[in-house]
Formats: structure tokens, C-alpha cells, sequence
């Protein structure tokens, strides 16, 4: 698609500036960001794709699903309608829920460049777990008509989730979903977002669906009228070899996708770690304590000093915008191009670009140093090993005792203790994580490969997930700097005064 001759001219303008300085300079460098995506956004094949279409979006109150909405909506700000499937959740109504999470950070850049933006944007009363899930009959009949794009996010991501509703909301969810995507009349692509380790019982992992443990409908049999706590006591042998209910639930949603598809044009994007921005919307932004965020915040407020880790295993961490990048591109590809098979893309950084966990300690640690968080319990001091009686010697010495002190303080100046069930939360999350900590995997990239072959230079800028590119230890301090500021709402002007409080 040719620039735009007011685009042209907008750049050559901007060439012809010389030596601009002061508050120009800035006004100039505003200028020249907005003409630059404006001109990237022209010549997009990617960005025109879904603009006049109407996408359907799971899971858009989630981490992924903010950042899918908003890079969706800034990049191709003339998209038909954003439908999104919400659900009213602790006392909060659907239309609360949505008011609410649009008032996030993560929109502000959306809003700066297209104030009106959520006029695109349409909620629809949904539950997953509930029949046709939940949609009523009018809303049901606007999907069936006008959505061109599904983007399925929703998932519990809980590791510990029972496997009854596990198996709920990621299996049978995915399911009645592909069910109402088959009447959609305009169908262009259904995208469903899955994870790396749906398959980490294989070492090697190709862009392929793997038999799955059991067949996904007989397991739905099964637990239907099973007692729950039958359910939990058989839960370690139907599982088997996968390390928790999430993984598990998601190699059988794959398998049910593969059998269910029928003439759907689907593609599967496995991430591995998904963590903070790396560039877009901005470096760093993350809104979430689930995986890695947890980590770094417990080790730089000096909490965590000890963790079953594997120095050299690889820390397949990657970026959320990334995935989103991938994704927004796979559904454009998927539809126009329309693979004769289903395409599965492995999101992962280790193959490509790798980073171990003891190198992550390393900069995490660092980071945290000259960047302190606000009150810390101690000082930023952790270490990794794979040697259990040295991991629970560290814990009695370095957790429990110095907890348990703590917290006898607290009750002698009249304040309720806390830091002990801090350290058990903690143990029991990092727990869940030592599998993950502890070995490494290899995932192929062809499709990955392939479909960044398939992009103009424009939208491999636009579209951005070539993490060859990306420089760990400056991911990583924004990542920790990103933690400090959007999690824990700590200001950057205050790190003098939290220098002082560390070095006392």
C-alpha cells in the first residue's frame, strides 16, 4: 500500500528541521513518533487487515488480553468493534469490571492517540463454564453476524487449580467457544493462546499437537460425577508426567481443537514465561505477582534469599508484547492466507536467545541494588541451588528465623505478625515452580521463522517479536523497574530516600 502524500510530506518537513532545541525539541521528536507510526500503520499489511473488521477477544481483563486489546486498537485504530467476553466477578458487574480496567495505565497511550478509543470496544456478558456460555440470545445473534476475528486468551493459570475446573475452564470453555465459532458467519481466523509447556513431558518440543494423555471428552465423563475430593486424591495419577492441572488442561484443549476444528481456520501461539513489556506499550509495564514478577519483588525487598534453581537451565522468559505481536500477526495470516493445516507457533526465547536463571539472579539482584524498592525487609541478597538440604538449611536460617523474630516484634509493639505467612505463600509458590526452575527444554521455531519471513519491514516494526533483538540486562532492569513502579505504585523519585532506608 503506497504513503500517503500527506505522510511525505509530514517526514520531509521533519527532515528539513535542523538543530532543533529546547522545547522544540521535544515538540519535534512528538511530531516525529506520531508521522513515523502514522506511516507505519499506512503501509501495514497486517494493521489494514483489521481495520472495518469486528474481533472477538476472551480473557481481555487479563494481562495478555489488556495488551492484545490496546496494541489491537492502536494499531489499527479503525477496527469495526472490539467485542470482549467479561464476566461480573467479586461484587463487581460486568459493566464495573470494564470501566475499571480501562482506566489502567496500559491504555494511556491508546487514549493520548485516539481519545474516543473505547467507543470501539463492546463487552458481552459471558461465563465459560456455563451453557452456550452464558450469552444472551441477542448477543449471541450480533457474534453469529459480525465477528471476523476470535483471539481466545481465557485460562485459569493457576497451577494448583482442582482439575475439575481446570479441565472447565480451559477444555470445555475452549470447546463451547469453538461451538459458537462454527455458526459465525463472517469467520475469518479463531487464535487461541495456549502455553509452551503443554508438552514439557517431551524434552524437544516441534510445532506439532502431541497425543494427548487421555481422550479430552471421556476425562469430561469422568469427573461429571465424580466427587471433588475423589477427583483431588486421583488428581497425581491422570496427570501423570505433567507437573500441575494448568499444563495438562492445555495439551488436552490443543488435541480438542485439532478434533473440533472442522473446516476453522485455527492457529495455537505457545509462550512460555510470559513477563513484562519490552517495548510496547511501554518498557517494563506488568500488572500481575503471578510467576517471575513475584520473584524479583520478594528478592528485591529482601525477602527471598534462597530458591531450588538450576544456575545454568534456561529461563525462558518472554516478553508479553512479543506475544502479542505474534499473535496479532498469526490471526492476519491465518486469515488470508488460510494454512491448509494448523499452524502452532512456539513463542520461546531459549533457542533463539537464551538466558539462564543464574544469570537472571544476577541482574535481578543488581538491579534492585541501585534501584531499591521502598521499606525493604533486608537487603537484596539471594542465591540459587539445586541442592535440597542447602535450600532448607538457607530457609530455617535465613527465612524462618529471621521471620519468626520479626513477627515477635510486631506482637510486642501491638501490631498483627505477617511475615510468616508472607514466607509460606512464598514456599508454596515457589514450589509450584521448581519444575520449571530446575531443567531446561528446546522448542523449535520454524513457523516462528516463517511467518516473520512473511512480513514488509514496516510491519516487522509495527509487529515486532524478533527477540534475537533483545538485550537481557536492559529487559531485565526494566522488568525489575517496571515491578516497582506499576506494581508496587512506588514513585522513582523516592529511591534516594529507600538508598538511605538500605543502607541503615
Amino acid at each position: 500500500m503506497a504513503v500517503s502524500f500527506e505522510a511525505k510530506d509530514k517526514r520531509a518537513l521533519l527532515n528539513k528541521v535542523e538543530n532543533p532545541t529546547g522545547k522544540n525539541w521535544y515538540l519535534l521528536q512528538e511530531v516525529r513518533r506520531r508521522t513515523e507510526g502514522q506511516m507505519e500503520r499506512t503501509m501495514s499489511s497486517v494493521a489494514a487487515y483489521y481495520n472495518g473488521k469486528a474481533v472477538l477477544i476472551t480473557g481481555a481483563t487479563g494481562f495478555m488480553g489488556k495488551v492484545l486489546m490496546e496494541k489491537l486498537l492502536r494499531s489499527s485504530p479503525d477496527v469495526k468493534t472490539v467485542y470482549i467476553l467479561v464476566r461480573p466477578k467479586a461484587g463487581q458487574s460486568m459493566q464495573e469490571r470494564v470501566a475499571s480496567m480501562l482506566q489502567c495505565k496500559v491504555f494511556d497511550r491508546v487514549r493520548e492517540d485516539y481519545p474516543n478509543f473505547q467507543e470501539k470496544i463492546k463487552p458481552i456478558n459471558a461465563e465459560l463454564i456455563q451453557p452456550n456460555l452464558a450469552i444472551s440470545p441477542e448477543d449471541s445473534e450480533e457474534l453469529l453476524s459480525q465477528v471476523n476475528v476470535v483471539f481466545h486468551c481465557a485460562a485459569t493459570i493457576r497451577f494448583d487449580e482442582p482439575l475439575k475446573r481446570a479441565l472447565q475452564l480451559n477444555v470445555l470453555g475452549t470447546q463451547q467457544l469453538i461451538e459458537l465459532a462454527r455458526q459465525m458467519q463472517k469467520l475469518e481466523a479463531f487464535i487461541h493462546i495456549s502455553t509452551a509447556y503443554a508438552n514439557c513431558n517431551q524434552k524437544h518440543i516441534d510445532e506439532i499437537i502431541y497425543p494427548p494423555p487421555v481422550e479430552p471428552k471421556k476425562l469430561f465423563g469422568l469427573v461429571e460425577w465424580m466427587d471433588e475430593s475423589i477427583i483431588e486424591d486421583i488428581t497425581p495419577k491422570l496427570i501423570g508426567e505433567w507437573p500441575n492441572t494448568y499444563a495438562y488442561t492445555k495439551a488436552l484443549t490443543e488435541y480438542l481443537l485439532q478434533q473440533e476444528k472442522a473446516n476453522l481456520n485455527i492457529a495455537i501461539i505457545r509462550p512460555s514465561i510470559v513477563g513484562a513489556s519490552w517495548h510496547e506499550p511501554f518498557p517494563g509495564w506488568i500488572d500481575n505477582f503471578n510467576g517471575t514478577s513475584g520473584i524479583m519483588i520478594a528478592a528485591g525487598k529482601g525477602i527471598l534469599r534462597t530458591m531450588i534453581a538450576n544456575n545454568d537451565a534456561v529461563a525462558d522468559l518472554i516478553p508479553v508484547d512479543v506475544v502479542i505481536n505474534l499473535t496479532l500477526v498469526a490471526g492476519w495470516y491465518t486469515a488470508v492466507h488460510r494454512p491448509k493445516n494448523m499452524m502452532v507457533y512456539n513463542c520461546t526465547t531459549g533457542g533463539i536467545n537464551p538466558f539462564s536463571w543464574g544469570e537472571m539472579e544476577y541482574h535481578v539482584l543488581s538491579t534492585f541494588k541501585r534501584n531499591p524498592l521502598e521499606q525493604v525487609y533486608r537487603t537484596p541478597c539471594a542465591q540459587l541451588t539445586s541442592n535440597y538440604l542447602i535450600n532448607w538449611y538457607w530457609i530455617a536460617v535465613s527465612h524462618k528465623a529471621p521471620a519468626m523474630i520479626y513477627d515477635l516484634y510486631l506482637r510486642l509493639t501491638g501490631r498483627k505478625p505477617r511475615m510468616m505467612k508472607i514466607l509460606d505463600r512464598l514456599h508454596k509458590n515457589l514450589m509450584l515452580l521448581e519444575y520449571f526452575t530446575t531443567q531446561s527444554w528446546e522448542w523449535s521455531s520454524d513457523n516462528m521463522n516463517m511467518l516473520m519471513g512473511q512480513l514488509s519491514p514496516e510491519d516487522k516494526k509495527l509487529y515486532n517479536f524478533d527477540i534475537r533483538q533483545l538485550h537481557w540486562s536492559e529487559y531485565i532492569e526494566n522488568y525489575c523497574l517496571g515491578a516497582k513502579k506499576y506494581l508496587l505504585n512506588e514513585d522513582m523519585s523516592g529511591i534516594p530516600a529507600a538508598k538511605q532506608h538500605l543502607r541503615k
